[in-house]
């Protein structure tokens, strides 16, 4: 559901950016004789089209990068299609169409940098035949000459008619009055010709899209008989002008209330949750996962936890804070596995940065926990505790250090919530997620080959860990998954100590073991 509710909000807010922005572009206004009648006609040398702008994704977006086109020139749309992928500061954004056309041109290249909000990005035809005569369009060659402004009709100001207290006021979205500029789709405009009611700017048709868009569905419901009077349109419009001013310069208001409505409820969403919905939409789509579940024994890791907590004194080591070091770990074992596609070759990381997910429903975050497998399991700590305390103190917009960042590989505890097992989406540009399940005492085989008993009792935990194909195949995947396993059961391997005593012991027997001839002897090729 919030994957939904949030492409429906971007592409809402996409569509109003635009229309705000796109007020540079307008078309050619023709003197009428008819004082109710303005006629528009779209730029001389070219024939009906939109040109549309970079969209705004999120309130705060102000440029993007295009980083991908999913149509050509020439290729036709439907409603939903997705035109092109946007990357922002935050997130990757799929700019997905309003209404059926045909593209004519292609102003701006992927990858062509940083697009301010509003600049033309393409220019879109309803019929086919006229994207050729746009081959040759740009933005400055289609800017009309300024046209002097006709005076205006001081229209009168009706009394206000009361409103009984029993009947809700219904919001009607005002349609633009014939001295402002029409937003309409190019199918609505054919679509008006077709059905005979001329130019749509002469219509008084009230738009359903963002911003109040006409598009095609509007004209095929339209009725003459049941349009709104001009009086009516005259007086809501300025209205709503003047409010807009106002709206834009207020100040960034806290999330909505709920709104309750005939057997259901909308809940809004803080823009960090949006963002977040739609990096997981985008990565469900375009990477191939695949799932690998192994089962832990936590034991020893236990153990260790608590002798080492025994020496602390401020704070404690969690069961998590070592199932970090442990993935950490692990990817120096199998490094293929903390790496991301890059379309024409894989790139492999050195550092191990762990997305860590924290929070639940709309406050929920993944900071990141910075090259885990090169420092202390304390520190790994104390950055894990941070991040915590910063959500406590600030759930709608913590500012600590790792929120919004991407590292090389996530890790989601859901055991908190008694959930054995669940297979996460991978975050791109990562190949890997894991998640862990509950702890619990489960009765296991008896591996003491000296116990007379058949079965023990052991704390488990089930892990399971989300691959993209591309990077990682099942081999490299169930090794990851093995070595894994091994430091958490053998958890001694993640203490900083255990590997300096290691290592000098291998160069202990190599220096005093190893005949001198031999080490001395240069190899062959």
């Amino acid at each position: 559901m919030a994957t939904s509710l949030a492409k429906t909000l971007l592409t809402r807010a996409a569509f109003r950016r635009y229309h705000q922005a796109s007020s540079l572009l307008r078309p050619t206004v023709v003197a009428s004789s008819s004082p109710s009648l303005n006629l528009r006609r779209w730029f001389a040398s070219y024939p009906p089209h939109e040109v549309v702008g970079m969209p705004s994704l999120s309130p705060t977006m102000e440029s993007g990068t295009i980083s991908a086109w999913n149509v050509e020139e020439g290729a036709s749309f439907s409603a939903g299609d997705v035109l092109c992928s946007v990357e922002t500061d935050k997130a990757t954004v799929d700019f997905e169409a309003q209404d059926d056309g045909v593209v004519a041109k292609i102003i701006v290249a992927a990858g062509g940098g940083e697009i301010p909000c509003g600049t033309p990005i393409m220019v879109t035809v309803d019929n086919a035949g006229d994207a050729g005569a746009f081959k040759d369009f740009t933005p400055e060659a289609s800017a009309p000459a300024a046209a002097p402004a006709a005076p205006e009709p001081q229209a009168a100001t009706p009394a206000p008619t009361p409103v009984s207290a029993t009947t809700p006021a219904v919001a009607t979205q005002p349609a633009p009055s014939s001295g402002d500029r029409v937003i309409a789709s190019p199918r609505a405009h054919t679509l008006a010709k077709e059905k005979g009611y001329g130019e749509i700017s002469a219509l008084r048709i009230v738009g359903t899209g963002p911003g109040g868009r006409i598009i095609a569905q509007d004209v095929l419901d339209y009725d003459p008989s049941t349009a709104p009077a001009i009086a009516e349109i005259a007086v809501a419009q300025p209205a709503a002008a003047a409010a807009a001013p106002a709206k834009a310069a207020a100040a960034p208001t806290p999330i909505p209330q709920p709104v309750a409505g005939a057997g259901y409820t909308d809940y809004s969403l803080p823009q960090s949750a949006i963002e977040l919905a739609s990096r997981l939409h985008s990565s469900k789509k375009n990477v191939p996962h695949y799932y690998l579940t192994i089962d832990l024994s936590l034991d020893s890791l236990l153990e260790l936890r608590s002798n080492l907590n025994s020496t602390m004194k401020d704070g404690g080591i969690t069961v998590n804070d070592l199932l970090l070091k442990a993935a950490a770990a692990a990817m120096k074992t199998v490094p293929s596995a903390n790496a991301s596609w890059m379309d024409s070759f894989v790139r492999v990381y050195d550092s191990v940065d762990i997305n860590v997910v924290v929070g639940n429903g709309s406050t929920l975050y993944a900071p990141v926990i910075r090259d885990v497998g090169s420092r202390g399991l304390k520190a790994v700590s104390d950055d894990f505790a941070a991040a915590t305390s910063a959500l406590e103190e600030n759930e709608e917009t913590p500012t600590a250090a790792g929120f919004g960042d991407v590292g090389t590989f996530t890790m989601v505890n859901v055991g908190m919530f008694g959930v054995k097992s669940c297979a996460p989406i991978i975050r791109e540009p990562q190949a890997c997620a894991l998640a862990l399940g509950v702890i619990e005492n489960r009765i296991v085989p008896n591996d003491d080959v000296n116990s007379e008993e058949t079965y023990k009792e052991s704390v488990m935990m089930t892990a399971t860990l989300s691959c993209d194909h591309r990077v990682v195949d099942g081999a490299v995947g169930a090794q990851w998954l093995s070595a894994f396993k091994n430091h958490v059961e053998n958890p001694m391997t993640l203490l900083f100590f255990f590997h300096f005593i290691l290592g000098s012991l291998q160069i202990f027997i190599y220096n005093f073991f190893t005949p001198i001839w031999i080490r001395f002897t240069p190899t062959k090729d």
